[in-house]
């Protein structure tokens, strides 16, 4: 498969592609400057979980490209920069988190921005891999062709690879194993009807775009066989974060009796958090809501309240399948 990449490193340099303008436009960041890869991340140029974390490990590398000072004082300074973008995803603590190890070993060699680079690389080439072993992994729902509902965005530009449960929608419709595919639109940044769509007809699966509140009405109609989503950060008990409305379709689901399935990462799973209640839900600013692509729909005066994501409760989550297996209820990630 030929897929537009989220994040790419050519000539010493991060190229991005800016997610803000799609499906319009396709236009890239090209940059080497640590601020403009963290300022990417908070302004969703680059979104997704995994691919923010490849981001902040490029951007790490980066910072020491023509640094000549202290080398632990920039350290700080970058790591306290963008571990304060996005709050929610893991992936972008895991990243940082491995950048530090990295750095902590080799912080007096003359080669450090050559060796924090191999590792940022390292990390970007892994989620290549696991895109494609969570895609295998997910063959294992399907003995039919099905019809799927999809939240968000979890292919290509969310991911360093082709994506995680786009990965599994990709992988079974390559089997001829998925029908239809239906995608929320995902407000209130549309990356359901700007991002998914556009991979979507990019890899010539045949699907509609729908309203977020149409979901119930084509389940009803009995038109889904299948959700599955991404998910940003996983407790251990199962509970998973991912982008609003995710919980709804569970809830959906589970009144119509569908399985509702979350693909992502196994480095998504926190195991620090014993529950969802401990996951911190980033907020965003009103003027995603009171604005489309930059024009204001509703009075600036108007209170908005504007969580990016929602805590999906383990018992209504099918199974969860990452690039180490499918993992089924109940759950309790100590144990894997």
């Amino acid at each position: 498969m030929s897929y537009i990449k989220s994040v790419d490193f050519k000539d010493d340099r991060l190229v991005i592609i800016n997610q803000t303008k799609l499906p319009l436009a396709e236009e890239y960041i090209i940059t080497d400057d640590y601020e403009r890869i963290a300022l990417s991340i908070e302004r969703l140029e680059v979104r997704g979980a995994p691919a923010i974390g490849i981001a902040a490990a490029y951007a790490v590398a980066l910072s020491f490209k023509h640094f000549k000072g202290n080398a632990e004082e920039r350290f700080a300074k970058v790591f306290a920069r963008l571990k304060t973008t996005r709050p929610t995803a893991v992936n972008l603590f895991w990243a940082l988190g491995e950048m530090r190890s990295v750095f902590e070993k080799n912080k007096n060699s003359e080669n450090l921005y050559h060796i924090l680079i191999s590792k940022a690389e390292s990390i970007h080439k892994d989620d290549i891999e696991m895109c494609e072993r969570i895609g295998a992994n997910g063959l294992k729902l399907f003995d039919k062709k099905l019809r799927i509902l999809t939240h968000c965005n979890t292919g290509a530009l969310a991911t360093g690879g082709i994506g995680t449960a786009f990965a599994v929608i990709y992988t079974a419709f390559q089997k001829n194993l998925v029908e239809y595919v239906y995608a929320d639109e995902t407000r209130p940044l549309l990356q359901g009807s700007r991002l998914t769509a556009f991979e979507l007809e990019k890899a010539e699966i045949p699907f509609s775009i729908i309203t977020d509140s149409a979901a119930a009405f084509l389940m009803r109609q009995g038109k889904v066989d299948l959700v599955i989503t991404g998910a940003d950060r996983i407790a251990v008990n199962g509970d998973a974060a991912n982008k609003i409305g995710t919980y709804n379709l569970a809830v959906l689901c589970k009144h119509h009796d569908i399985p509702f399935y979350i693909a992502a990462p196994y480095t998504t799973i926190d195991k620090t958090c014993p529950t969802g209640s401990e996951i911190k839900i980033e907020e965003r600013g009103k003027e995603e809501i009171i604005s489309i692509a930059g024009r204001q729909i509703t009075k600036e005066s108007y209170s908005v309240y504007s969580p990016a994501f929602d805590v999906t409760p383990h018992e209504l989550i099918e199974g969860i399948i990452t690039e180490t297996g499918l993992y089924k209820k109940p759950y309790n990630f100590l144990d894997v």
